[in-house]
């Protein structure tokens, strides 16, 4: 199996290797220790502020999506949520479960957040946007300045989900002025799924230690109060968040974030050049390195996926929902390389010759 989806992606072998081994128990200066460094080196890969603090949650990314949303709000907020895509929808739904007032901003998908669409929201008291920043169901990467500047005029709290994003395109928590940043094992990381992790600032942590939250596995106060000792509340996927500090540490002794950042880009580029001449149109007005969108201009996006799955042992990531005909992505993280690239573009050829897309 080849795979170019965007979670779960391809481990490289020392990654893989910390999977086939023992789980260690837990509870040990030698775990902590571990939990410590994962926090070390994801607040230094995003540039988090010194008083940000780090949780690991055993979950999805939408763990860690309502945690956020029941631990650092409350029905007393006005939030803004920039629903462009299926991701941006869970953040309103997350909202309609745990009854906190929202407006959806909605750019239609593919399409970027502009001056214009926010500048309505200006000074109407509102107390928090939630975006996830690169939408992945439509491969749009939103503009992290653009809304963190909004943020900061109206003195409206930060909320990115940057689970596709991070360690993929520049985001830079303390210039952009994101007071909470989410992001998970399974998309650059490269990692097993399971583990979800939220970066809080002073601001955040506030609202966490000052708001009563009904939930015992979700509840960010305790997971702060157990990260003080480098344990969790409950039992973690330990195996999962040993393959993280591997890969944190490969990271950092490779050029740390910068240099994860542009390997990514590398990829991107080099399949988002083979695939010109094929009968593809790019999805997006505006391109994370994470992913390249792509409608297929003769046939069922779907039915490319499935060749692809069916014939050549090649996975790319389907659309569900409205998009399901119109819309596949191709992923550039994991261990995969130019030369991967150069066997799904065979692959796409060979239908191509045989009229199948």
């Amino acid at each position: 199996m080849l795979n170019f989806t965007v979670g779960p992606v391809m481990s490289d072998n020392e990654t893989l290797a910390i999977g086939g081994e023992q789980v260690p128990y837990f509870r040990t200066q030698e775990f902590s220790d571990i939990m410590f460094e994962n926090e070390f080196l994801i607040k230094e890969f995003v540039n988090a502020p010194v008083s940000a603090k780090t949780v690991f949650i055993t979950g999805s990314g939408t763990a860690s999506m309502e945690a956020v949303v029941m631990n650092v709000f409350t029905s007393s907020d006005r939030l803004l949520v920039i629903e462009g895509g299926s991701f941006g929808h869970r953040f309103a739904e997350l909202c309609d479960i745990h009854k906190i007032p929202y407006t959806s901003i909605t750019p239609g998908p593919g399409h970027i957040v502009t001056p214009e669409m926010l500048a309505p929201y200006e000074g109407k008291g509102y107390t928090g946007l939630l975006v996830n920043i690169h939408e992945t169901s439509t491969g749009v990467l939103y503009d992290s300045k653009l809304l963190g500047d909004f943020c900061r005029r109206n003195a409206i709290l930060y909320v990115i989900d940057a689970i596709s994003s991070f360690l993929a395109d520049p985001l830079d928590m303390s210039e952009v002025g994101a007071d909470v940043i989410i992001t998970g094992s399974q998309k650059v990381l490269a990692c097993a799924p399971g583990i979800s992790i939220i970066v809080l600032s002073e601001k955040a942590l506030k609202r966490v230690y000052d708001h009563e939250t009904k939930s015992m596995y979700l509840d960010l106060k305790n997971a702060l109060i157990n990260a003080e000792r480098g344990q969790t509340p409950f039992t973690p996927a330990v195996g999962i968040l040993r393959q993280i500090n591997v890969r944190l540490r490969s990271i950092k002794k490779n050029g740390g974030a910068s240099s994860e950042i542009a390997r990514i880009k590398l990829q991107a580029e080099d399949f988002r050049s083979k695939i010109q001449g094929l009968p593809f149109e790019i999805y997006s007005e505006s391109m994370s390195n994470a992913l390249t969108p792509l409608h297929p201009v003769n046939t069922s996006a779907y039915d490319v996926f499935l060749e692809l799955k069916d014939n050549y042992g090649i996975w790319i990531c389907p659309n569900g929902g409205h998009l399901k005909d119109t819309l596949f992505r191709v992923g550039h993280f994991g261990a995969i390389t130019s030369n991967d690239n150069d066997t799904l573009i065979a692959a796409l050829v060979d239908l191509q010759n045989k009229g199948k897309i």
